[in-house]
């Protein structure tokens, strides 16, 4: 070896402490720990996804927030501000020694889609593309049972069950905006005055109301519970009609809906207790397994009527016969759709409208248009015969959307059968899962579970079992920080309010009418039912 290559070689081995190009080349060079990895990924999916950034956010040649503000979703600190000053108070970890100030690992990782939720923040997100689908309409509608649309699952019906969960979220909206509201005044007009759908391509033609054939006594009344608490009838839903023309071009038919949402009342809560199963049709005689039954409760809202207005089932079937009528000679398809209790009264109403329309069809020899239901975390409705007879005998369509941590939708439990009698579910599953979403919590409750809001942000990000949640969903998070915060990973919750989102109490959010979304059932927490 020269003697000019030994001069050059370094005197000592490790670098000064004190050379700051040294200091940064040995971090670069350490192994990175979870938290900072996960850090860096953030502050590179902010400034790759995020554009132009509305709000500033915390990047890596700015000095970054205190820690206070940004918490656990926060970006990445440069080493430039922070190796001198935290340096030492990181070499000693304190959070080994103090347990108290350590971070639960389910909130240090934060998940993939972080960064989107900067323009998430919205109650009007960018919708999804549309794609036509009047070359398979019936295939979308059920016809074949959705067999190989749903795992994976297809984008376009992804989107359109979507459709049909925002217009229920209109129902609960409509209802808590105006719980106490003149049955009769409503029934006249046709309409809920305060009843706005989410997609203008529909057009609400009539509201619906369910009466429960139970009273609450006056001594189990509260005296600070508002009156619509323990009212008997109470607007459920609504039908409406696809009419605008470029959308029923690219459905290939003009679609009715009819839209029902859960529980909300201490009347309809009581009705759900009534698990018993009852004949469907009182001229339904034979053994017991062979005749169609459901829940009395659910038979009891469907079939009575109140003072002012007529039974669910009248006013149901009424409406699809006007509008069938009015578009006859077009190509027509009727989906009912609900969540929780309004699943099992929508499998009700599918039921008596394929008998109905089946006998006017026959009558006027025209063909009857196709009835698919989708449910959302519904229970249990009948029994097998029951289900039998709306698959088989009706030619119904069923889909059920299922989240696997929702206990409403193993209900009632097979400990409730009596006489070899029990209560089934009918139709295709879409199974989700809560612990797939990167946005909620691992350990999130029942209510969380059973939230039509939650149903909806899963079924936005779901591609498939065993595939991970969609990079690229785009449903907007803010109804889902408003009602399930305590749900939502704590980086989500931090990341908002940096980006000026303070999520709204349910209490808050009611009184302004933004509906309860389909869980909270509105600014009185202890009334949300299982069903």
């Amino acid at each position: 070896m020269s003697a000019a290559a030994v001069t050059a070689t370094p005197r000592h081995a490790r670098p000064s402490p004190l050379n700051p190009n040294a200091r940064a080349a040995a971090a670069a060079a350490a192994p990175p720990n979870a938290v900072s990895t996960t850090r860096t990924h953030l502050a590179n999916l902010d400034r790759l996804l995020v554009r132009p950034p509305p709000l500033p956010l915390p990047l890596q040649n700015k000095r970054a927030p205190p820690a206070d503000d940004l918490g656990d979703g926060g970006g990445a600190a440069t080493h430039d501000d922070r190796s001198g000053r935290c340096g030492l108070l990181n070499a000693l970890n304190l959070s080994t020694f103090l347990p108290f100030v350590r971070k639960p690992a389910v909130d240090e990782m934060s998940p993939r889609s972080l960064a989107h939720l900067q323009r998430l923040l919205t109650l009007s997100p960018r919708p999804s593309p549309k794609g036509s689908i009047a070359g398979e309409w019936r295939r979308y509608h059920g016809e074949g049972g959705w067999d190989g649309l749903l795992d994976p699952l297809d984008q376009n019906l992804r989107r359109e069950v979507l459709r049909y969960g925002d217009f229920v979220q209109a129902a609960y909206t409509a209802f808590h905006s105006m719980p106490s509201s003149s049955s009769a005044a409503a029934s006249q007009h046709g309409q809920h005055r305060t009843l706005v759908l989410p997609d203008r391509s529909y057009r609400p033609t009539r509201s619906l109301f369910a009466t429960s054939s139970l009273s609450i006594p006056a001594w189990a009344r509260r005296r600070s519970a508002p009156g619509w608490l323990t009212q008997r009838s109470s607007f459920v839903g609504y039908v409406a009609v696809c009419d605008n023309e470029g959308e029923v071009q690219r459905m290939g038919r003009r679609d009715i809906a009819v839209v029902l949402r859960g529980t909300a009342t201490c009347p309809e809560w009581a009705e759900n207790l009534r698990a018993g199963l009852v004949p469907v049709d009182d001229d339904d005689v034979g053994s017991p397994q062979n005749v169609p039954k459901v829940a009395k409760g659910f038979l009891s809202l469907y079939k009575t009527a109140g003072d002012h207005v007529p039974s669910l089932s009248d006013a149901i079937v009424d409406e699809v016969r006007r509008l069938v009528e009015v578009y006859k000679g077009e190509e027509l398809s009727i989906t009912v759709v609900g969540h929780s209790l309004g699943a099992s009264l929508a499998v009700l109403a599918a039921d008596e409208l394929s008998a109905c329309l089946s006998a006017d069809a026959a009558e006027h020899r025209r063909r009857p248009p196709p009835i698919a239901v989708v449910s959302f975390g519904g229970p249990k409705t009948g029994n097998r015969a029951f289900a039998d007879r709306l698959q088989d005998g009706r030619g119904v369509n069923v889909l059920r959307v299922v989240n696997a941590g929702d206990v409403v939708t193993r209900v009632p439990a097979p400990a409730m059968a009596r006489e070899g009698e029990g209560h089934v579910h009918a139709g295709a599953e879409l199974r989700l899962d809560s612990r797939d979403s990167p946005c909620l919590r691992p350990d999130a409750g029942p209510a969380c579970c059973h939230d039509l809001e939650a149903y909806l942000h899963l079924l936005d990000g779901f591609a498939g079992s065993g595939r991970p949640f969609r990079a690229d969903a785009s449903r907007s998070v803010a109804r889902l920080l408003t009602y399930q915060c305590p749900n939502v990973k704590r980086a989500y919750v931090e990341r908002a309010r940096v980006l000026g989102f303070e999520p709204a109490t349910p209490r808050t959010a009611t009184a302004n009418g933004a509906g309860a979304g389909g869980g909270a059932e509105g600014q009185y927490g202890y009334l949300a039912s299982p069903t």
